[in-house]
């Protein structure tokens, strides 16, 4: 299949005849956050091998890449945010590329073209390294900034599956709690880790490694990788652009040196996370070997937010030291060891600086973009930048950037964060996590997820600069192993029937339905083909299960639909592009109504395509159409051509 390149332009996404495209796709895959074939958390490690792993296999193995691109385009998908790390390509060392990896990934790239799909690259992170419980950065970094991976567990500096998990056990454990990977950011390994990625030269001006600050040791190093990948796919042209890093964390760059986070606050609008509340001071003293008591906020079972309990944690009981020399911040003067406590010499270390305060958007996040812009575009000068910044900050209100490179894409992620914590969905009992709210019927919380969508997408994305840009929501989804997995034990007893995914299906489609009312792009998190119905396991990283297909449930009898989840929920009509510009869009699932309306313009030499899968209409539908324009019916498609200017309107109504 010949793919046309697509571009951006302003506020649009267009291809070669000047329709405005509309990208709705699947992040590909969960499991390529891991090496392959037993790299996945699901499996012991003590990450010794970190220089000899290899990604090769991620997200499929070759020989299976067109059963799973070709199952996607079924689905009616045409973008894929494909996944990659910095330890996928730089595990052996700095400047020591995988090259049989990157041939892998190329492949992978020029594969999904020939299916249709436009791709961006993802270079993923969460939490910093496998070696702190998330993924992205090679183990060699930690090498680089003087820190001893071997003793992470031991300090409590990183919290761990293999570390914590009892693999005999399985299934859900209390000493590694569900969706708990993500307060790595805030223990000492992950937060010393990314405090000198976007600050060393301004905090530790002094910390050289062979005569480079650890900042430009770290960034050019990570520069360095996106670069390569970028040289390899600078020509194909299904590939639209990189991602800047996924959901990066701030480390402790804008805050106090003791403040704690127990909830919204002057210092931090945005909600607190459940956990040890941990102070910069707090961290750099564990990671001194000092013994630390910390406030442990508590999520509450049934909301699904943060409290103050009066618990407690204690951190690195054992008083294990991880630096392998000084501490960088002590010598720069952040804080000094006096007996058994770390003493506050200046408050105000991590956020001014001869007066000025530093942000982690202006002095992190904006310099990196714009050199992101600069490292991929020397290749492609075409390619767009898709941005984003952390995502509790993008919660709490926290601007991007102000001087952003041209042609950037708000791809900022949203995920109804009471179904990701509680994994349940009930649409007549939801909570607003932010604020406590509660939605008692389907409509409330279609408006709700729509008012927050729009927050991280569709209202930051009018301030890019040129008048505003593309939203493309880089992440959403849900967990599939909803109330312990009811779904895969329904499954397991010899249930095929659609009502089994009833709560998946309902959110899917509430979400789906905020995004056709936004009119933006997605990515839905995520296609896994190593996914299992197993707790354990699920898509192979710290037990999380969104993925939108499953191995175990492989069926024959339901042909190209096979391993799917919830498809009603996701499988869903739309305009793939249009001649003219889009001005409504809308589909009622229960009534099997789908409608479109596009200012034509027949200028434009290629007819509007929409994209109407049987799965919703599986008796057909009927088509009438509002405006001077004719359309032919396709397999799963109709394309309408206009024959004068003006609104066009398409009607699809399931009999």
């Amino acid at each position: 299949m010949d793919i046309s390149p697509v571009r951006q332009s302003g506020r649009f996404f267009l291809d070669a005849a000047g329709r405005q495209v509309i990208l709705r796709g699947v992040n590909l895959g969960g499991d390529c956050k891991v090496p392959f074939p037993r790299g996945g958390t699901n499996f012991p490690s003590d990450f010794s091998d970190h220089r000899e792993v290899s990604f090769i296999g991620r997200p499929f193995p070759l020989e299976e890449a067109d059963e799973h691109l070709g199952r996607l385009r079924h689905w009616g998908f045409n973008l894929l945010r494909l996944l990659t790390t910095w330890e996928a390509v730089e595990h052996a060392g700095p400047g020591r590329y995988d090259e049989a990896y990157l041939d892998y990934l190329v492949e992978v790239t020029r594969r999904a073209g020939q299916h249709g799909f436009h791709v961006f690259i993802d270079f993923h992170q969460d939490a910093w390294s496998r070696m702190t419980g998330g993924d992205g950065a090679p183990g060699w970094t930690f090498e680089a900034a003087g820190l001893d991976l071997t003793r992470f567990h031991r300090a409590g500096a990183a919290h761990v599956m293999q570390a914590k998990y009892d693999y005999a056990k399985g299934g859900r454990q209390d000493a590694y709690p569900q969706m708990s990977w993500g307060g790595n950011n805030r223990l000492p390994a992950a937060a010393i880790m990314w405090t000198l990625f976007w600050g060393g030269r301004t905090f530790t001006p002094d910390f050289r490694v062979d005569g480079r600050n650890i900042q430009d040791v770290l960034q050019q190093a990570y520069l360095g990788a996106m670069r390569e990948v970028a040289r390899r796919v600078r020509d194909l042209p299904n590939v639209l652009g990189f991602d800047t890093l996924n959901e990066p964390a701030p480390g402790w760059v804008g805050e106090r040196l003791s403040y704690r986070h127990l909830g919204p606050s002057e210092d931090n609008p945005g909600r607190a996370a459940p956990g040890p509340a941990l102070s910069a001071l707090d961290s750099l003293a564990a990671a001194q070997g000092l013994t630390v008591e910390v406030p442990r906020l508590v999520r509450d079972p049934h909301t699904g937010r943060s409290r103050d309990v009066g618990e407690t944690s204690v951190l690195n009981p054992d008083g294990v030291r991880i630096w392998t020399g000084d501490c960088p911040f002590e010598r720069a003067g952040a804080y000094r060891l006096t007996g058994d406590r770390a003493e506050a010499l200046d408050e105000e270390f991590f956020r001014t600086r001869g007066g000025r305060r530093i942000t982690i958007s202006e002095d992190g996040f904006g310099p990196l973009f714009r050199q992101v812009a600069d490292v991929t575009r020397a290749e492609n000068p075409d390619w767009s930048v898709f941005a984003e910044i952390d995502p509790y900050g993008a919660a709490a209100g926290r601007p991007f950037p102000a001087d952003l490179p041209e042609r950037t894409v708000n791809a900022s992620h949203w995920y109804d964060s009471a179904t990701l914590y509680l994994k349940a969905f009930d649409p007549n009992a939801s909570f607003d996590l932010a604020t406590g709210e509660k939605a008692t019927s389907a409509a409330e919380v279609r408006d709700r997820f729509t008012r927050q969508i729009a927050f991280r997408s569709t209202r930051p994305a009018a301030t890019f600069p040129g008048g505003g840009a593309p939203s493309l929501l880089g992440e959403f989804g849900i967990p599939f192993d909803l109330d312990d997995g009811r779904a895969y034990d329904l499954w397991a007893e010899g249930r095929r029937d659609p009502a089994m995914w009833d709560a998946h299906v309902a959110a899917l489609g509430l979400m789906y339905d905020a995004i056709d009312t936004l009119q933006i792009h997605s990515a839905q998190w995520n296609y896994t083909a190593s996914n299992r119905n197993d707790l354990m396991v699920g898509d192979g990283w710290n037990q999380e299960d969104l993925s939108i297909y499953s191995a175990d449930q492989a069926d024959a009898g339901m042909g190209a639909d096979s391993g799917g989840r919830a498809i009603e929920g996701f499988c869903r009509p739309y305009a793939r592009a249009l001649q003219g510009r889009l001005e409504r869009v809308r589909f009622d699932r229960e009534a099997r109504v789908f409608e479109v309306a596009w200012d034509a313009d027949p200028a434009i030499p290629a007819p509007t395509e929409v994209y109407a899968p049987a799965i919703q209409f599986p008796a057909g539908f009927d088509l009438s159409i509002e405006g001077d324009a004719e359309a032919v019916v396709e397999a799963r498609s109709v394309t309408v051509t206009a024959r004068r200017p003006g609104r066009v309107t398409l009607f699809l109504r399931g009999r």
